[in-house]
C-alpha cells in the first residue's frame, strides 16, 4: 500500500450528505476483485449521462477539478452497504483524502487500508473547507498527516484528530498483510519452535 505523509492537491466540493456507496460506485461494477480500474465508474450515475457521454454540471467533470485528489463532502460520507469496491473507485480515480463532518464506519475503517486518509472535521470546518474547494484550480489544500493538519490557501489552519494506530498504517504503507509481514521473523520462529517440540504436528 502507499504512504500517505502529506498532500498538496486541488480539492473538489460535493456539498451533498449522505453520498452512499451505491453513488460512489454502482452495484453493476462489482463483479470485479481488482483494485484497478474502477476509477472511471467512480460517481458514473452522476458523472456520466444515460447517453455515456459526459454531465458537464459534474463537478469531476469541470476542468478544474478533473485531476482533484481530495473530496470536500457533506455529512455522513460513504454510508450504505459495505462494498471495498468504494475506496478502490476513489483510489484510482486519483482521490487518496476525503473530508467530511462524518464517515459510514466501515467505509471510514476501509478508507485506512486503501491508503486512502478519510478527515473528520466539524461543521463549521467544513463550510470553510467547502469555500475553498469552491475556487475551481485555486482550490488546493495540504493536508500533513504527520502533525494532522489542513491548509488552506489562505494560510489558515485545521487541525483534525485520528486514531494513533490508523495513522501509524498508513504513514508507513500498512495494510492488513503489511502488519502481518512486519511480524514475519516473530512467525517463522513460532513454527520452527513448533516442529521441533511437535514434528507430528
Amino acid at each position: 500500500m502507499d504512504k500517505f505523509d502529506k498532500l498538496t492537491a486541488v480539492a473538489a466540493p460535493m456539498p451533498f450528505i449522505n453520498i452512499d456507496t451505491d453513488m460512489i460506485i454502482p452495484k453493476q461494477y462489482l463483479k470485479t476483485i481488482k483494485r484497478t480500474g474502477l476509477g472511471t465508474a467512480l460517481f458514473s450515475e452522476m458523472r456520466y449521462n444515460d447517453d455515456g457521454s459526459e454531465n458537464e454540471s459534474f463537478v469531476l467533470n469541470k476542468p478544474a477539478y478533473r485531476n482533484a485528489n481530495i473530496l470536500v463532502a457533506g455529512d455522513n460520507f460513504g454510508c450504505g452497504s459495505s462494498r471495498e469496491h468504494a475506496p478502490w473507485a476513489l483510489k484510482d480515480f486519483g482521490i487518496t483524502c476525503v473530508i467530511s463532518t462524518s464517515f459510514a464506519d466501515i467505509f471510514y475503517n476501509n478508507c485506512f487500508k486503501n491508503g486512502i486518509l478519510p478527515v473528520v472535521v466539524t461543521p463549521e470546518e467544513l463550510d470553510k473547507l467547502m469555500d475553498d474547494a469552491e475556487r475551481g484550480a485555486n482550490a488546493t489544500l495540504s493536508i500533513d498527516l504527520e502533525t494532522q493538519q489542513i491548509r488552506g490557501p489562505d494560510g489558515g489552519v485545521i487541525n483534525f484528530e485520528i486514531d494513533a494506530f490508523k495513522k501509524h498504517c498508513l504513514l508507513n504503507g500498512l495494510d492488513d498483510i503489511g502488519l502481518t509481514m512486519e511480524k514475519v521473523a516473530s512467525i517463522d520462529a513460532f513454527e520452527a519452535s513448533k516442529t521441533e517440540t511437535r514434528p507430528w504436528a
